[in-house]
């Protein structure tokens, strides 16, 4: 049975509005549907029904939620712009700006060519996005749009029942969650669950409806016993068991059997007052034994989408574990129907709808900021969906501000959910009050502060160890922008160096010769060019030669013999790369390779994965360490030892003294008596390195150090 109930004539509709509408307000939407049935007519759904009972059907839904008349009149014109001949401009004059602009951010984008069926669902979310930054309204009508839909899905074929579900799974049942309409949620994973996964839908609800007859006696007397001690002790309330759904089953049983599941029976506890709520509390506790680490004050700290509520787990009657919710008649409409229980009372407690609207705009501007900062629309659905699937943790900061933050999160995903720059410039946190590394995973309760640097940026690494798609977008977005920005000053750089090569002077270019190879290159600006050729995408050389040749510079007075060095400082940043198969460090001879997409990869001139290279103006670069060169550079040894207790403990400890840092260590023996050491270390130059060998040198059992150079 559905959660929220389907009308399917206009005079259904008519007698749910009358309960909460006046006759103006029914008369604008009854206005709209007439409009709708006019539109259009002579379309049919796939069952073969009038096209418009599927706009009466979503409009009917939300008239069940209590929804504005506004609401339901862009309800029955949603599909009327993408389905007919009818423009906004016409809606605007028959029903006003806001029904368009509701109707408009529903529709789907149907004006432009898409390389695939995930780009378009991609683009078409995040239009739906931007327009519910302008109002939110528009989530709802498309959420009851969706779930009719999913209602009416049996009439598909069996592929496109699939993929219809598997994007309500994916999207809109934890939208549906995230702004706390429990019901819809709930039907969502339902309906998906059963087009995606018919036959064991089927085995699970048969098992469900087994259990539930078995046990129906002893859920009746936990209820009873509920009830019975609340009645004595003087509090007003409503106790009903939960039903648990098909899918919540389905998920859970991937970790638990199913007996385990079923053997837990929940209730839930409705009353008057946030007061009875703990009083409840307490009575419940006293008639069965708590489960303490199991209780979650959601009174107290809301979830983010406004969903107010105490769990508690006791150990009931015959030992089975008992799960309970008390909440108040508020609270509970407010679980049920989310964001959309706002409008219900707006007439007398506005602070109710403009905290949950507030907390649902607070979500909605964190999308726009992630799609503000992705590459593309792809990257932006895929970081909705992370952010989509949390299981919450309740973390303070240092002033007793509460942040939520999915479970597993840590000090840097908090850091970038208080501010995008305090992300960007954290170097390290206390968690109450004990300095800890930025990686350590939070725990609900904890108080965090965070330690910033004004020259500190975010780390490349730090991509693979957030949780939230705030702060993956973010540190996306810094690392894009700062690499786009050394790729130009390196391709600026390489430029000049090969002009030079060529006999001529950079600095003598013309800007009309820079804007002919732009418009030729079919690109903004000069910049983007030096960005290719900085990121290896376009060759150097031959960008030299056709610059100079729009400059007007005949062919044969190019000097290909000329030569100048590049000079490598090691501020370059991200576009310069150091290659891992022969680690060279300052003062080695080396050579630049252009590699399309990573920019310059230094190697030692003498490595064997350039040798065949050398030659190639197109490939390999000329280039030289600075005489003032800053950094840290990764060298890897080989220690051949005698075995002995505590050689790698005493190595560790000398390499400590010297402040340098072991990235990685193995060990390999040879024999019994015999090994060698591998070590991944961290120094500033040749001369850093030979102090170093020196003093290892110094151990009696260690025969020889060679550099690895593979």
């Amino acid at each position: 049975m559905p959660y929220l109930s389907e009308i399917k004539t206009l005079d259904q509709l008519n007698s749910r509005l009358r309960t909460y509408m006046d006759e103006d307000a029914i008369n604008n939407v009854i206005r709209a549907y007439f409009y709708a049935e006019q539109a259009h007519d002579g379309q049919k759904r796939r069952s073969g029904e009038p096209y418009v009972t599927h706009p009466l059907a979503v409009a009917g839904i939300l008239a069940s939620l209590h929804l504005d008349a506004q609401s339901l009149m862009a309800a029955m014109l949603h599909d009327v712009i993408e389905d007919t001949e009818i423009s906004k401009e016409h809606i605007i004059s028959q029903f006003g700006h806001d029904v368009a602009d509701i109707v408009d951010g529903v529709s789907k984008l149907t004006q432009i060519e898409f390389n695939s069926k995930a780009e378009a669902q991609a683009e078409n979310f995040q239009k739906m996005v931007l327009a519910m930054a302008e109002d939110i309204r528009v989530i709802l009508v498309k959420l009851c749009d969706r779930l009719h839909n999913m209602r009416t899905l049996g009439v598909l074929r069996p592929d496109k029942r699939r993929r219809i579900a598997r994007e309500t799974l994916d999207i809109y049942a934890p939208i549906a969650a995230k702004l706390g309409m429990h019901d819809l949620s709930i039907e969502f994973e339902d309906l998906g669950f059963i087009a995606m996964h018919p036959m064991r839908a089927n085995r699970i609800a048969s098992a469900v409806k087994t259990v539930r007859g078995n046990r129906k006696a002893l859920i009746e007397n936990i209820r009873l016993a509920i009830e019975n001690r609340l009645q004595d002790e003087g509090l007003a309330s409503i106790v009903t068991g939960r039903e648990k759904h098909l899918y919540s089953i389905y998920k859970k049983m991937s970790k638990r059997p199913f007996k385990d599941i079923m053997d837990v029976f929940a209730f839930r506890i409705i009353t008057n007052n946030v007061d009875s709520c703990y009083r409840i509390l307490g009575v419940v506790h006293s008639l069965y034994k708590p489960m303490t680490s199991m209780f979650k004050d959601y009174i107290a700290i809301p979830k983010s989408n406004g969903y107010q509520s105490l769990h508690t787990v006791l150990f009931g009657m015959y030992g089975v574990p008992i799960e309970i919710q008390i909440r108040t008649h508020e609270m509970d409409v407010i679980a049920n129907n989310g964001i959309a229980s706002h409008w219900l009372y707006k007439a007398d407690k506005a602070e109710a709808k403009i905290s949950g609207q507030a907390k649902a705009q607070q979500w909605i501007k964190g999308l726009l900021d992630m799609q503000s900062r992705a590459n593309d629309s792809l990257e932006f659905i895929e970081n909705v969906k992370i952010d989509l699937f949390p299981d919450d943790i309740y973390v303070f900061s240092p002033r007793g501000k509460i942040y939520e933050l999915p479970t597993g999160a840590n000090a840097i995903d908090f850091a970038y959910l208080v501010h995008t720059d305090v992300g960007n410039t954290s170097i390290a946190c206390r968690i109450d009050k004990q300095l800890m590394p930025l990686t350590t995973p939070l725990k609900s309760g904890q108080t965090v502060e965070i330690i910033t640097a004004p020259n500190a940026h975010p780390n490349p690494n730090w991509l693979d160890q957030v949780i939230t798609a705030k702060a993956r977008s973010n540190i996306r977005h810094y690392l894009k922008s700062q690499g786009t920005t050394e790729a130009i000053t390196l391709g600026r750089r390489i430029l000049m160096r090969t002009i030079n090569n060529l006999g001529h002077n950079f600095d003598q270019i013309t800007p009309e010769t820079f804007d002919i190879f732009v418009k030729e290159a079919k690109v903004d600006n000069f910049d983007t060019i030096l960005g290719e050729v900085g990121v290896g995408k376009r060759v150097a050389y031959v960008t030299a030669r056709r610059l100079l040749s729009y400059q007007g510079v005949d062919e044969n007075n190019l000097n290909d013999s000329a030569d100048s060095t590049l000079m490598i400082t090691g501020t370059e940043g991200m576009i310069m790369n150091y290659a891992n198969c022969c680690h060279p460090i300052p003062g080695d001879p080396i050579v630049g390779f252009i590699t399309a997409g990573r920019g310059m990869v230094i190697h030692l001139d003498s490595c064997a994965n350039v040798a065949e290279f050398l030659n190639n103006p197109d490939k390999c670069v000329s280039i030289s360490w600075a005489d003032e060169i800053s950094g840290e550079f990764p060298v890897e040894l080989k220690i051949d030892y005698q075995n002995e207790r505590g050689l790698l403990a005493k190595i560790a400890a000398m390499l400590s003294t010297e402040n340098i840092n072991i990235d990685k260590i193995r060990t390999e023996e040879i024999d019994a008596r015999f090994g060698s050491m591998y070590l991944l270390i961290s120094v500033k130059d040749r001369i850093h390195l030979a102090n170093i060998v020196k003093k290892i040198r110094k151990i009696n059992v260690v025969s020889k150090i060679t550099r690895v150079k593979h």
